[in-house]
């Protein structure tokens, strides 16, 4: 009884992913992710909050584009956590990187914006040019009015070739909201976190190259730390037992060391 209602509560999931996937591919328009960033930006309107305010926040909520991972998300974060710093050694925030890396789903929160899953988790993709055949599941871009949009809908469309990723507008989630976070609250984490954080959901760039006629020098020369984190973040999810007072001390002397302070403007 129990693996059926395991598989049963699995295939429910996928089913779930598969529609939030279909919504965001319809609805995530050039004209919709620039209404979210001006009900969303600037930073701050929803007060302040402690990192680890946030951290039991997105505990509640369950992110249908992993159907498989059972885990809170805390465990999660130590998890990936763990495996940046098997990855980079001597490269501290890296490792904070991993433990902090989906704040952003607080999004989703009833208490926050309370955004429904697929304006805040899965594969993110630029707005404003053509949808790029190594997206998920592409064809459900069909349903979306950019796709028909002549402004939009040519190779390059609104952009030039390589201006760069940080000056194209993306479908909207919770890599962007942690992103501009960052960005708006002081923090001492280098430019090359701040980046993997805006783009660790942009599959298609790190997972198969895509849409590198808009990327610039930066985002080539950045795209090693993309793949390297994405190894730490997808491979980290294990069934083993994993006691939370073992490893989050190391994360608190981190978020003292580059944060001033652990509360944030949200």
């Amino acid at each position: 009884m129990t693996s059926q209602k395991t598989n049963f509560e699995s295939t429910w999931k996928k089913h779930q992913f598969l529609n939030s996937t279909e919504k965001n591919h319809e609805v995530q328009t050039y004209e919709y992710v620039q209404k979210i960033k001006s009900e969303v930006l600037p930073i701050g309107r929803f007060g302040e909050h402690n990192i680890f305010e946030i951290l039991k926040y997105i505990d509640e909520i369950v992110d249908h584009s992993d159907p498989d991972n059972k885990k809170p998300q805390i465990i999660h974060a130590l998890q990936t956590g763990e495996a940046c710093k098997k990855f980079y050694p001597d490269k501290d925030w890296f490792h904070l990187l991993g433990f902090i890396h989906d704040l952003g789903k607080v999004i989703a929160h009833p208490k926050m914006y309370n955004f429904p899953q697929w304006a805040v988790v899965g594969d993110t993709f630029p707005v404003g040019c053509a949808f790029n055949n190594q997206c998920v599941f592409p064809e459900y871009f069909q349903s979306n009015p950019d796709y028909f949009n002549e402004k939009y809908n040519t190779k390059f469309g609104i952009y030039e070739e390589n201006i760069g990723f940080d000056n194209l507008s993306f479908s909207w989630g919770h890599d962007e909201y942690l992103y501009q976070v960052l960005k708006n609250n002081k923090n001492k984490l280098p430019e090359e976190a701040l980046y993997v954080i805006r783009y660790h959901s942009f599959y298609p760039w790190h997972q198969s190259g895509a849409y590198s006629y808009l990327a610039s020098k930066k985002d080539e020369e950045y795209l090693k730390y993309l793949k390297d984190f994405q190894v730490c973040d997808l491979y980290s999810k294990k069934e083993e037992v994993f006691n939370v007072d073992d490893y989050l001390p190391y994360y608190l002397g981190l978020i003292e060391k580059y944060f001033p302070s652990p509360i944030l403007a949200w």
